[in-house]
């Protein structure tokens, strides 16, 4: 049937599948990395068939499981190492005492990420069989295995395919259908559709043109529900975020903390066309432990606004003379009697930056300030504040985590993420941090607020638009209101990792009877 198919695909995929094997992996290697280059921020989505065509054509002809495994991991290696190589500017704040690492990190992150892709192409060559079956079946391992990214090892979604969409909103919007994990399925299913044009060419140009229905249909239908977006803004509530654009490397200087302290009261008080009635600092925005800092508490009161607070990260410490001592990446709010009137303690801590794995065997130092391990929090926890409706607290990463963004118990009416990503510097990982955002908001019909040290600051209204943002980089304060949640709960915040892990199950299930039907007789 191969030679039916459109005589382009059917010789590039002659030429593919016929390379020796070091030449094999370098492609694999590179096609990840064009993989990496539909992500944010620039969203390349013609790449995506580009990348994924060759890939699938060398599953489909591996010989077995185990070689479709090491295919996957080295298209694997080369899409999260291109992918996460923002974190080397994390290790150059002291390069004299990490540099050394970035290799390990960069390229060794990577190839652990890698197996999740070389299990997806195992699982996709063991249980179908045939071009059209193998693509159904990878787009379903792909996806169980991003679910299974986001849990194991502590969890580590960060670049979920179907991020992909976040510059075009009306794809974007079926993220509130099934998330970001169901839309990486359907990114996945279009993106590998010319593969089949190798084949036969009447299933092949079927298979395109499904895939163009089937991206066109979900751009319909988020063009629709944009339509029907109010611009609709909680009343009584204007946001001052503050973005300083401190340097990591100033960041934690004893000589210079009182005046990073000092800007951010300053360009808290910069004039502003309407009062803001809450003002927002980022993470570890106070370099100081406020909970035992009256005077400077006192000194955050008289910028308050009236009937409103100061929101801030700190760090959080147990009252001095405990016998443990203990530290939590924490978030404080202030109101104008310098009373601290709500907390939130980060639960979801990041490996080797705020704790180290099995600290007792392994000879490695977090690369933040000071020795002492931070402790976690208890998770999602919906906080109440005087003049804002109660929102969900999310610092740092946290926001990347689907599952572990909303407290069940209490929903919230916005989401308030509070981030340091000076850490990374001008690179593609504060873009794709801020898309993470952008997906939940759509996800959970939630307004998020973000304020970032050194961008991307901004405010997200329910459907994923931003209406107000400062760039990466940039010094200066985001003025904006509060965009009003949905009135109801989108299916993904209702039924939550179900609906893309179900999708996923169908596909392999389809797969995997096709397979039996077709070796027991009942297909011909």
């Amino acid at each position: 049937m191969r030679a039916l198919g459109v005589p382009f695909f059917a010789r590039l995929e002659a030429r593919v599948t016929g390379l020796p094997a070091w030449p094999r992996r370098g492609l694999l290697v590179g096609l990840g990395i064009l993989a990496t280059g539909a992500l944010p921020p620039l969203h390349l989505l013609p790449l995506l068939p580009v990348a994924f065509t060759p890939l699938l054509w060398l599953i489909d002809g591996a010989p077995g499981a185990r070689r479709a495994a090491a295919l996957g991991w080295w298209f694997g290696l080369g899409h999260f190492a291109s992918g996460l190589y923002w974190i080397a500017h994390a290790l150059l704040t002291e390069p004299e005492r990490f540099g050394w690492m970035i290799p390990i990190a960069v390229f060794g992150l990577g190839g652990v990420l890698a197996v999740y892709v070389a299990a997806a192409a195992a699982l996709t060559h063991a249980l179908a069989r045939g071009l059209t079956c193998r693509l159904l079946a990878f787009a379903g391992a792909w996806t169980l295995m991003e679910l299974l990214r986001a849990r194991l090892l502590s969890g580590f979604p960060w670049n979920q395919l179907g991020s992909a969409w976040v510059a075009f909103e009306p794809v974007l919007q079926g993220a509130a259908l099934i998330g970001a994990y169901g839309l990486g399925l359907v990114t996945l299913l279009a993106a590998g559709a010319p593969a089949l044009l190798a084949g036969s060419r009447r299933g092949g140009v079927a298979a395109v043109l499904a895939a163009a229905v089937l991206l066109g249909g979900s751009a319909g239908f988020g063009a629709w529900r944009l339509g029907e977006a109010p611009s609709a803004e909680v009343a009584g509530v204007r946001l001052r975020l503050v973005q300083p654009g401190v340097l990591q490397s100033h960041k934690w200087d004893p000589v210079l903390r009182e005046g990073i302290f000092q800007r951010h009261l300053a360009m808290s008080l910069a004039p502003a066309a309407l009062a803001p009635t809450h003002i927002i600092w980022a993470e570890t925005a106070t370099p100081f432990v406020l909970a035992r800092d009256p005077e400077r508490r006192h000194r955050i009161a008289e910028i308050t606004p009236p009937g409103g607070v100061v929101i801030t990260g700190a760090v959080r410490a147990v009252p001095g003379g405990n016998s443990v001592f203990q530290l939590w990446n924490s978030l404080y709010a202030i109101d104008r009697q310098g009373s601290i009137v709500a907390t939130y303690d980060k639960a979801h801590l990041v490996p080797f930056g705020e704790y180290v794995p099995l600290r007792g065997l392994l000879p490695l130092q977090k690369i933040t300030a000071g020795s002492v391990d931070f402790s976690a929090g208890p998770g999602p926890t919906t906080v109440t504040v005087p003049g804002l409706p109660p929102f969900g607290a999310l610092i740092c990463y946290e926001i990347i985590f689907p599952h572990e963004v909303v407290d069940p118990s209490r929903r919230p009416g916005f989401l308030l993420n509070l981030t340091n990503d000076a850490w990374f510097g001008i690179s593609a990982g504060p873009y794709q941090h801020f898309a993470a955002a952008q997906l939940r908001a759509v996800e959970q019909g939630l307004p998020v607020v973000r304020a970032a040290n050194f961008g991307i600051s901004g405010v997200i209204d329910p459907w994923g638009r931003v209406p107000a943002r400062l760039g990466l980089g940039a010094v200066g304060v985001v003025d904006a209101g509060l965009p009003a949640a949905l009135s109801g709960q989108t299916p993904y915040a209702r039924f939550g990792d179900g609906l893309p892990a179900g999708l996923a199950l169908v596909a392999l299930g389809v797969a995997f009877l096709h397979r039996r039907l077709k070796t027991s007789g009942g297909i011909h």
